[in-house]
């Protein structure tokens, strides 16, 4: 039987170039994330510096077209961190969180959507992430298996459980 050879994936030094370019390519979505988890922009703008200050810092080999996945990662080992702090236990999470104030007509739809998001930052850390980067960032099962470094299917069951927690807790409001 011959072995079939997989073409390797290239890694990359971030350079200052690279940085600037990555930094203007997922800066935001990086934050978005943060927000999402934290609920509060503050913190969610400290973790984004603390994210892109680790990427110029240690400079790590980034696979190509990988630079996201990565950083995310990142971003959610901080949330994650900042969550166990005793900071969030003293705030209370799911304020509003949009800046905009929304119309009358739009005041049941914002409503609907603080109620999710605090049902979500009442989820467990590992079910959080599934469900912040499935479906607020758009990743699949297997990318996020890849970049959480767990199974597809323990991905799956994540995202399973997460539904009927969230229906449980939707359903006690």
């Amino acid at each position: 039987m011959t072995a079939v050879s997989l073409p390797q994936e290239t890694e990359v030094p971030v350079s200052t170039a690279t940085f600037e370019e990555l930094y203007a390519r997922f800066a935001t979505d990086v934050l978005r994330v943060c927000y999402f988890y934290l609920g509060d922009r503050q913190k969610a703008e400290d973790v984004c510096q603390d994210v892109f200050v680790k990427l110029i810092t240690t400079a790590p080999e980034l696979h190509e077209g990988k630079e996201k996945a990565w950083l995310l990662k990142v971003a959610l080992n901080r949330c994650r961190d900042l969550w166990r702090g005793g900071w969030v236990r003293r705030v209370v999470l799911g304020h509003p969180a949009f800046e905009l104030i929304p119309g009358p007509d739009e005041f049941r739809q914002a409503e609907e959507k603080q109620a999710l998001m605090a049902a979500v930052n009442r989820l467990p850390a590992d079910f959080k992430d599934v469900v912040l980067l499935h479906y607020y960032q758009g990743y699949g099962v297997a990318e996020i298996a890849v970049m959480l470094g767990i199974a597809e299917g323990t991905v799956s069951s994540r995202l399973s459980r997460a539904r009927s927690k969230l229906q449980t807790i939707l359903g006690e409001e």
